[in-house]
C-alpha cells in the first residue's frame, strides 16, 4: 500500500493532467480517469515515465455506474486515498432561448452531478485517510463564471456555482472526519477549452494550468487545523466574458 493516493478525473490533459503531475510528484500513487482512452493513455504514459505509480480508467465520468468502477479500482489497487480530484467538465455556450436539452444535461451530469457521486462512493475512503491525518482532500473544479453567471454560459455558470455551494456544504458535513473540499474557481486558463474566446483575450494572457495545479501542492501543505474553502483566479485587470450573440 502506497503512502498516499488520488483519484484525478479529467487527467487526460490540461488543469486535470498538472494537478495529477503534481500529485505524482508529491508522492501519491495515482488513479487517472477520463472519457477519451487514447488522450488518457498518451496521459498515463507520459506520468509513468517521471516515475509515478499510476493506473488509468477510460469511460464515461458522467455515468453512475463508471463512477463506481473508477473508485472500486482505486480501492483493489492502491487500498487507501487521501486526495480526490474532480476536474472532468464540460462547456457549452447557448442563448437560454435556443438551449438543447443534450448539452443541458451534458453539463448538469459531468460538472455537477459526477461530483457528489463521486463522494458517495469515495468517503469511506476517504474516512480512514482523515482519521489517519487529519488532511484528506477533496478538490472540485469550479470556474470564475460560477462566482459571477456568465451570458451565452448560462448552464455552465450555474453547474459552477453549484459545485462551490456544494463544496461549502462538504466542509461543514465532513470537517469533523478530517476532510476538507476546496472549489477551485479560475478565470480563462490556456487549454483547448477556452479556444472559443482566444481572439478576444491572447494565451499569453491567460492563467496557465501549472497557477492552477500549484494551488493543490499549497493545499497539500496545509496543517490539519486550516482549510481553505474555495480558491479565485483571475486576469489582471480582465473585464467580465464578452457575450457573443
Amino acid at each position: 500500500m502506497p503512502d498516499r493516493a488520488a483519484i484525478v478525473t479529467g487527467a487526460s490533459s490540461g488543469i486535470g493532467y498538472a494537478i495529477a503531475d503534481v500529485l505524482g510528484a508529491e508522492g501519491h500513487a495515482l488513479t487517472i480517469a477520463a472519457r477519451r482512452p487514447e488522450k488518457l493513455e498518451s496521459a498515463f504514459n507520459d506520468l509513468k515515465a517521471k516515475g509515478y505509480e499510476v493506473q488509468q480508467i477510460a469511460g464515461n465520468l458522467a455515468d453512475e455506474e463508471h463512477i463506481k468502477r473508477v473508485v472500486a479500482a482505486h480501492r483493489e489497487r492502491y487500498g487507501r486515498l487521501d486526495v480526490l480530484v474532480n476536474s472532468a467538465g464540460v462547456g457549452a455556450g447557448e442563448r437560454v432561448d435556443e438551449l438543447t436539452t443534450k448539452r443541458l444535461d451534458l453539463q448538469i451530469d459531468l460538472n455537477f452531478r459526477s461530483i457528489p457521486l463521486f463522494y458517495r462512493e469515495a468517503v469511506p475512503l476517504l474516512r480512514e485517510a482523515g482519521a489517519e491525518h487529519r488532511n484528506a482532500l477533496v478538490v472540485n473544479m469550479s470556474s470564475i463564471s460560477g462566482k459571477r453567471g456568465e451570458a451565452w454560459l448560462s448552464v455552465y455558470s450555474a453547474t459552477k456555482a453549484a459545485v462551490v455551494g456544494f463544496s461549502e456544504a462538504m466542509n461543514k458535513e465532513l470537517n469533523s472526519a478530517g476532510i476538507k473540499s476546496t472549489a477551485l474557481a479560475p478565470g480563462f486558463v490556456d487549454t483547448p477549452m477556452t479556444d472559443f474566446i482566444k481572439e478576444q483575450v491572447p494565451p499569453e494572457q491567460m492563467i496557465k494550468v501549472s497557477d492552477v495545479a500549484e494551488s493543490v501542492r499549497f493545499l497539500l501543505k496545509l496543517s490539519p487545523g486550516c482549510v481553505v474553502p474555495e480558491i479565485m483566479f483571475e486576469q489582471p485587470g480582465l473585464g467580465p466574458l464578452l457575450y457573443r450573440s
